[in-house]
């Protein structure tokens, strides 16, 4: 606080002095361009204004203080030092404060407030005309004012890099307003926190943290006394003046954008036309090539082009953009590499990069070697639509029934045979309860699979289990454990290479199955002849392909699947089964269907330029429909109906060891397949399948992988379900 004594004695000197004659301002000139001219409006000369030192005496004390409203204090000391550095040291105290030198605050009159268009009209009047000015011409006094952006006693030029309106501290300088929280929320501005995203932009980054002082502060955006809000034509930021404010800097691309059907948009007065910050925001600017800019610019173009974006999501680039990695940058294509940035034209126009004459050359930018049939692959196409897409349509309603009718048969029949299961569990017989411990335990085991089945049987599973885990993140890429799957794998390249090492497997594995299929038919050729005239007979081809060791149907499966239908209802005992039943070659032709169907169609995607040399490109199109349902009916049917028919039987719970042993109990082979077992003892074969290698040595490292295959297969099975319950609930 005051010295009272200190300041009784300075106030009586300075009462004697203030006896003379009073300051008073003189008239302004008559005219406003007298007025712009003119330094000071008459001013009396400095002799008779009161000195600084005689000011100083008082407002040179760092102690003095003045008590203001609601219990707060406020400084009223002046450093001269800092003063005499700034851009008024050559004034006095009074050419500023003109109103001290009559009455002084100290007879209890507040002071005026600075008039700065007494010097600077021609900012003066600009600056209210402003948002800031007519704020505060409104009453607004959190509005920034002279002294917001230039100080007070230590103003500096701008040029000055100490000053607050140095370039390089702008951002600083308005961020005391515009991420202020208290502001932001009391005047509702639209851009909260708004230095703090630019400082962390390209344009902010350039200029606080390497200086480049070409760079865009605020002013070269905004203005600088002259600051308006967007909606106001006149504002360098309007829509309307967006471009040719940016074209600033940006030489040469205002004027592409102009002839863009963007830019053509806006110069008719559609307000849909997007501009620059529709794009590259406001103040978030980044570098174009970052992965980051690639994905979200898919989403910013979708807010116009909603249908678009999302049968865009459904191809590859989309999904694998969606999923956000960041090593798509380079490897997915967004809706900029294709219908361009700046330069967005109508197909039609010959200028458009997917024009007639440019298209080939926009594909081949990503696919080198790209044909005109591959041009005809379609990013946008809504299978859904019929009459547009005829052959797509086709195949998605063909891929869709056999989708729903697989599961529903199937479920239909796992959920009887569960049910009829748990009833005779319950109900029934002792003998049905103890079924599971007597197959699992006996004296005698006869050889179901042979070492190399097993072995393809491995293959098959790891395989199986890498498809799924890489592809179905993009078939279910919207879901947030698809993103924290891929981001495990290592984005989307590697899944990518991961699936086709899977997808290799399995050709590797189907492949060594067919070459065993010819070996065993080239080994037992001799069956097909007859015995007495040696020649082939087509009965005895019929007799080994539909035969009882054959896994192709017969008549005999339809037979026993109807008595297995009554079994459920109770209408009929439980059929005995051969060597395999009738679900069992279900599986096994379902394998082949698969690599045919998954297989062709995955190639058509790995090798598209190859296919489309000879093939319409709207080809990736069926083949990505195909390739994505099929893959979920072989998942969904392997981790459900398998899993159960394999598995989940109460007899087999919780997991049947014979695909990793290779062996089955004599028990169980009369329980489930006594046909086979009566059929070897009738050809005298039955010792031929006794077994003959030592599964305990090894079924401690079996059973624990076996259980992790499974395991897997289950986690996977609720992610689907959980994916396509998240998709139907939207």
């Amino acid at each position: 606080m005051r010295n009272p004594l200190l300041l009784t004695a300075r106030c009586l000197g300075l009462f004697w002095l203030l006896a003379a004659p009073a300051v008073t301002l003189a008239a302004t000139a008559a005219t406003a361009d007298a007025a712009a001219t003119t330094a000071t409006a008459a001013i009396k000369p400095a002799a008779e204004l009161i000195p600084n030192d005689k000011c100083l005496e008082c407002h040179g004390e760092k102690d003095l203080t003045k008590d203001l409203p609601g219990g707060k204090t406020t400084s009223l000391f002046v450093d001269e030092k800092i003063r005499q550095a700034s851009v008024h040291a050559k004034l006095s105290c009074a050419e500023c404060h003109p109103d001290l030198a009559g009455e002084h605050p100290d007879d209890a009159k507040p002071a005026t407030p600075v008039n700065c268009a007494t010097c600077h009209k021609e900012q003066a009047d600009i600056y209210k005309t402003s948002v800031h000015g007519i704020s505060r011409s409104m009453g607004s006094s959190g509005a920034a004012s002279c002294t917001s952006c230039h100080g007070t006693h230590d103003m500096l030029s701008p040029k000055n890099p100490n000053s607050p309106t140095f370039k390089l501290n702008l951002s600083r300088t308005c961020a005391k307003c515009h991420d202020n929280a208290g502001i932001n929320k009391e005047y509702r501005m639209r851009f909260p926190d708004v230095a703090a995203h630019y400082q962390e932009s390209i344009h902010g980054r350039g200029m606080e943290k390497m200086g480049l002082v070409v760079a865009p502060s605020c002013n070269d955006c905004h203005g600088v006394h002259d600051i308006k809000r967007s909606v106001d034509r006149s504002s360098p930021v309007n829509k309307a003046n967006l471009a040719k404010t940016c074209g600033k800097c940006h030489l040469g691309i205002e004027e592409t954008y102009n002839k863009s059907v963007h830019g053509q948009l806006l110069a008719k007065g559609d307000s849909r036309g997007p501009v620059c910050n529709d794009c590259h925001s406001a103040h978030d600017i980044e570098n174009p090539n970052t992965a980051h800019f690639k994905q979200a610019s898919d989403n910013r173009c979708g807010k116009c082009h909603e249908e678009s974006l999302k049968h865009y999501r459904d191809t590859y680039h989309g999904k694998a953009m969606a999923l956000g990695q960041p090593n798509i940058a380079s490897d997915v294509a967004a809706c900029f590499d294709c219908h361009g940035d700046h330069n967005i034209l109508p197909i039609s126009d010959p200028a458009s990069q997917l024009s007639k004459q440019n298209i080939r050359a926009t594909c081949a930018k990503c696919h080198p070697g790209a044909t005109v049939g591959f041009t005809q692959y379609v990013p946008h196409a809504n299978p859904l639509d019929g009459k547009k897409y005829p052959a797509l349509h086709l195949t998605f309603v063909l891929m869709t029934g056999l989708l729903l009718g697989v599961f529903a048969f199937f479920g239909a029949h796992t959920l009887l045979w569960l049910a009829r299961s748990v009833w005779l569990y319950r109900h029934d017989s002792k003998a049905y309860r103890d079924t599971k411990f007597e197959t699992q335990q006996d004296d005698e085991w006869f050889t179901r699979f042979s070492p190399f089945e097993r072995f393809l049987h491995f293959l098959m599973v790891t395989s199986f289990l890498l498809l799924v885990i890489t592809g179905m993140p993009l078939k279910f890429y919207y879901t947030d454990w698809a993103k924290a799957l891929f981001e495990v794998i290592g984005g989307a390249q590697t899944a990518r290479s991961l699936h086709r090492f899977g997808a290799l497997v399995s050709f590797l594995y189907f492949g060594l199955h067919l070459c065993a299929l010819a070996s065993s038919a080239w080994q037992n050729r001799g069956t097909l002849r007859n015995p007495d005239t040696g020649k082939w007979e087509l009965g005895r081809f019929f007799k080994v392909l539909f035969g009882p060791d054959s896994m192709v149907p017969g008549l005999q499966d339809w037979r026993e699947f109807v008595a297995h239908q009554k079994w459920f209802f109770g209408k009929a005992p439980k059929p005995q089964f051969d060597r395999w039943t009738y679900w069992e070659k279900f599986d096994y032709f379902a394998v082949f269907w698969g690599m045919f169907a998954i297989g062709i169609s995955g190639m058509v995607m790995w090798f598209p330029q190859f296919f489309t040399a000879f093939l319409p490109g709207w080809i990736i199109n069926i083949a990505l429909i195909v390739h994505s349902d099929e893959a979920l009916l072989a998942a969904g049917f392997i981790f459900t109906v398998h899993f159960f028919n394999t598995h989940f039987r109460l007899e087999k719970f919780p997991m049947d060891n014979v695909i990793f042993s290779g062996r089955i109990s004599k028990t169980e082979m009369l329980h489930e397949r006594k046909k086979w077992y009566e059929r070897l003892i009738a050809q005298g074969r039955l010792d031929q399948y006794r077994v003959r290698d030592e599964w305990e040595n090894w079924k401690k490292i079996a059973r624990p992988v076996g259980f992790a295959f499974f395991g897997i297969g289950l986690v996977l099975l609720v992610l689907i379900i959980y994916a396509m319950v998240t998709r139907l609930a939207h």
